[in-house]
């Protein structure tokens, strides 16, 4: 239970910096552990040359990949680095989606 309290209040947190980062700054936003959030596919690969650039909803915490239904089309998200966002605590949809 405790677990999954702490997942839920860090996606909140993710979220409100992602909104106010990207309000302000119209750049980047640090998230659970770090983790970069950009409002461009090219913003994240500058930043991770070497990773995959995926699509987080930083809503759910779940990511996709380019060429998945919700790569750059959820309401709330953001571009990141494949490692940045497992090191966050995000994961990969299940569903190929």
């Amino acid at each position: 239970m405790r677990s999954e309290g702490m997942h839920w209040l860090r996606l909140v947190i993710a979220t409100v910096l992602l909104a106010v980062g990207l309000l302000f700054t119209g750049a980047t936003a640090s998230v659970a552990g770090a983790v970069a959030l950009f409002q461009t596919a090219q913003s994240a690969a500058a930043h991770c040359p070497k990773d995959v650039v995926v699509w987080v909803n930083t809503h759910t915490g779940v990511f996709h990949f380019k060429g998945q239904r919700w790569y750059a089309a959820t309401k709330q998200g953001a571009f990141v680095c494949e490692a940045e966002a497992l090191q966050g605590g995000m994961r990969a949809t299940r569903n190929g989606q």
